[in-house]
């Protein structure tokens, strides 16, 4: 079987996080009209579909993935009115629009929980999950994402509701057809708008396990994948939003991961499932996580990337699809995570591109990454604004961690690393906003910023543009196959992308040592490199090359 070729595999995602991109009337807080101001800058990029983190109404606890309204605009970002020109003005620049949207919870402000939690009776009340307490404790020992139990008491019905995530996002019971329908109908309004796909955040989770039995896994990764992710009807509702609504309109849909291993990747998006187009696989992301999450770090190395990208590779075949990434708006800045944030940032940076743009799957580039943007070094938890950053703070420091180790954990993990503002100038606040920022901006935009890196052809942001344009036209690095050439080096990682048009060979060097090779090439001609290097048979620390032949 050959790889069915479509638009959404060809293109380029960009994310952008509303709140943090561009702020268009001083009040800290980006909205769409910020973004309408920066349409130009994302097209001259050259990528092709723009991914809106969520704008919905929202009461913000996490920060707007918990929706009180799924049809109208939060009143930060704007109006209805400034969404159809922002999305008219995409269109007429040949661009995209993804939206996020989130169906595994509502927010508890959502006007199908506010009556939900009237009484047992109440026609809503099924919309949620909930269930008596055992001895005066919740229901089960299952744990939030965000720390805690993942059950909240409601003392006027006796009664515990479900939260995978906050307590304020309670989640639905996609067992109750009246909910699919409710979803299914948001589904149709937005796609009759004019968009041209969704994200769909945390989907695997929306089926539970009705038993709700304790799990005595101790990972909570493990709990993720084996007990709130891959539930027994995931595939039927899936499958039904599919065949009620999203199989009528040319869209892409993207379904986050959480759980989804290459066992069961294909499930969801192999060719034949009437499903999801692709997904975002988290296995890379969690790398590093210990039993209590990202806050309590373990080993991994370079070489568990590659076998985790080789891994997906092959579960994929010709028959799925998956999005290429290393970081979004809900994981550390990936120059600072992967690469090298001081001597080698811009030669890192670089190098993460090329390998974002040439492995087989969907690239996205979330913002600031193009400038090379890095993690932030906050003094102060009061700095943070991200609530699974101070709650397990709160559970932390409770347990025996001093504050200050926590905020060394929150420096390289926490969330707010990729959510402090676009650096767009030197300006105060980063010429973000000409008022009080939401969140502060990272210090660092002095040095690291738009306008500097335009002024500079030899910048991260030309890199990016120069393999964007290399992309669109070398096809091979969308549908050919893929060859490991050096796996075992845990430094090196150098691999081939090819069909009957021509070869691409990827040469990265992950490390700030300087390493040989013995890989021949003869017929090759080089197309991109980050750096100057006379001699080809080594790579310099964080060099990387793309030849062609």
């Amino acid at each position: 079987m050959s790889i069915e070729k479509k638009w959404w595999k060809e293109e380029v995602i960009y994310q952008i996080y509303p709140r943090s991109f561009n702020d268009s009337n001083g009040d800290g807080i980006g909205d769409i009209q910020g973004i309408i101001q920066k349409l130009d800058y994302v097209k001259n990029l050259g990528v092709d579909i723009i991914w809106l983190s969520p704008i919905y109404k929202s009461p913000n606890d996490d920060n707007g993935y918990d929706i009180s309204d799924y049809r109208s605009i939060h009143p930060e970002f704007g109006t209805m009115q400034d969404f159809d020109e922002l999305l008219d003005g995409i269109h007429k620049r040949g661009m995209r629009l993804l939206m996020d949207v989130v169906f595994n919870h509502s927010s508890d402000e959502h006007a199908w929980f506010e009556e939900a939690k009237k009484s047992i009776d109440n026609p809503y009340r099924d919309y949620y999950i909930w269930k008596k307490g055992k001895d005066g404790d919740p229901p089960n020992n299952w744990r939030s994402f965000f720390g805690g139990s993942a059950w909240d008491y409601e003392p006027n019905t006796d009664e515990y509701y479900l939260h995978l995530f906050t307590k304020k996002q309670p989640d639905l019971n996609w067992e109750n057809p009246k909910v699919r329908k409710e979803i299914y109908s948001i589904v149709k309004f937005w796609l009759d708008k004019g968009i041209d796909g969704f994200r769909m955040d945390v989907i695997p989770l929306i089926s539970k396990r009705l038993d709700f039995a304790d799990t005595s896994l101790e990972s909570f990764n493990d709990v993720v994948a084996q007990v709130y992710s891959n539930g027994p009807r995931v595939h039927e509702y899936i499958n039904e939003m599919y065949e009620e609504v999203l199989q009528h309109y040319d869209i892409m849909t993207v379904g986050e991961g959480p759980g989804i291993t290459t066992q069961t990747g294909l499930d969801y998006v192999g060719h034949d499932r009437r499903e999801l187009n692709m997904i975002f696989h988290l296995d890379h992301m969690f790398l590093g996580h210990g039993p209590r999450g990202k806050f309590d770090p373990i080993p991994y190395g370079w070489t568990d990337i590659k076998r985790l990208f080789s891994e997906w590779h092959e579960a994929m075949g010709d028959s799925g699809w998956i999005s290429i990434f290393m970081d979004n708006h809900d994981f550390p800045r990936m120059v600072s995570r992967f690469g090298d944030d001081g001597t080698y940032r811009i030669e890192s940076a670089k190098l993460l591109a090329m390998m974002v743009l040439t492995l087989r799957g969907t690239a996205c580039i979330y913002q600031g990454s193009e400038l090379g943007m890095s993690n932030v070094k906050f003094d102060s938890i009061e700095d943070y604004r991200d609530v699974e950053t101070h709650n397990y703070f709160k559970e932390f420091t409770e347990t025996g961690t001093s504050p200050d180790e926590f905020l060394k954990l929150v420096h390289e993990h926490g969330r707010d690393n990729v959510r402090t503002p676009m650096q767009w100038n030197k300006s105060k606040h980063a010429g973000f906003t000409n008022g009080e920022p939401w969140i502060n901006v990272n210090p660092n935009y002095l040095d690291i910023n738009a306008e500097d890196v335009l002024a500079d052809k030899d910048s991260v942001f030309y890199f990016y543009r120069e393999l964007l344009a290399f992309r669109k036209k070398e096809k091979t690095l969308i549908y050919g196959d893929w060859k490991i050439i050096e796996s075992q080096s845990s430094d090196l990682f150098i691999y081939e992308r090819f069909d009957s048009n021509c070869n691409i060979l990827v040469m990265l060097n992950h490390s700030d040592h300087t390493h040989t090779h013995d890989v021949i090439l003869e017929g090759y001609d080089l197309c991109l490199t980050n750096m100057t290097n006379d001699d080809v048979a080594t790579l310099l620390p964080w060099e990387c090359r793309l030849y062609k032949k």
